[in-house]
C-alpha cells in the first residue's frame, strides 16, 4: 500500500538543500513523472542543478539511487505503522482502521502522481533486481504487521482478514490512480470497516 508524501525542497527550494537531497528530490519527481526506466542520471543532475560526477559520488549507480528513493518512501509508511500502533496501542481495530484512513487521505497524492511502488515495479523487470526485492520486502512486512493487527482486533482468521484488507488498499489506489471509481477514499474506509466487522462478528458467533 502506498500514499506517497512529496520530499521537501522542490522548485524555488531545491538549491538550498545539500546536494545529496537534491538528487534524491529531482529523482523522485522524474521517477514518478517519467518512469525509472525512462528517466537518465543526466536529466536527473540537471534538475538537481549538479553533475553526473557529483551524482556518482552519493550514489554509485542509477539502480541504487532508485533503491535509495524507495526505501525512503518504505521508511516513512513503516514510521505510519509505528504512530497507529504507539497511539491506539492494543487497540487492534483502531489501528487497521487508522491504515485505511492513511491511505485513503493519500489517495489525492496518488492521483497526480502514481503510486511509487506500482510505476517502479513497472519498471523493474529484473526479479532479482534490489529494488524489486526491497518493495516485496516491504509489502510483506506491511502484510505482517497488518494481519497482528487485525488478531488485536479479534477476527477470527485474522490472516484472511489482512488479506482482504489488503486487496482493499491497494485495489483503491489503482482504482485513484486510473480514475475507475469516485470517492475512493470514503468507499475504501467503509468497505475495510465492512470487512473487519464481518471478521470479527464470525469470531463473536463461535464463542
Amino acid at each position: 500500500m502506498t500514499s506517497s508524501t512529496p520530499r521537501p525542497g522542490r522548485d524555488s527550494r531545491v538549491p538550498r538543500l545539500p546536494p545529496r537531497e537534491r538528487i534524491l528530490d529531482a529523482a523522485e519527481e522524474l521517477f514518478l513523472r517519467e518512469g525509472v526506466r525512462a528517466v537518465g542520471v543526466q536529466a536527473i543532475a540537471e534538475r538537481a542543478k549538479t553533475t553526473k560526477m557529483a551524482l556518482y559520488r552519493h550514489f554509485a549507480t542509477k539502480d541504487a539511487l532508485i533503491e535509495e528513493w524507495l526505501r525512503i518512501v518504505a521508511a516513512g509508511y513503516s514510521t505510519a505503522f509505528d504512530r497507529l500502533e504507539g497511539e491506539h496501542a492494543d487497540d487492534g481495530r483502531a489501528q487497521v482502521l487508522g491504515v485505511a484512513r492513511f491511505v485513503a487521505d493519500g489517495l489525492p497524492d496518488i492521483v497526480r502522481r502514481g503510486c511509487p511502488f506500482v510505476n517502479s515495479i513497472a519498471g523493474l523487470g529484473d526479479p532479482g533486481h534490489p529494488a524489486r526485492l526491497l518493495i516485496e520486502t516491504h509489502k510483506a512486512d506491511q502484510r505482517r504487521r497488518l494481519t497482528a493487527m487485525c488478531e488485536r482486533a479479534g477476527a477470527h482468521a485474522p490472516d484472511d482478514v489482512s488479506a482482504e484488507i489488503t486487496f482493499l488498499l491497494e485495489g483503491a489506489q489503482i482504482s485513484a490512480q486510473n480514475g475507475s471509481v469516485d470517492r475512493a477514499g470514503a468507499r475504501l474506509v467503509a468497505a475495510v470497516t465492512a470487512v473487519l466487522d464481518r471478521g470479527t462478528a464470525v469470531r463473536e458467533e463461535r464463542r
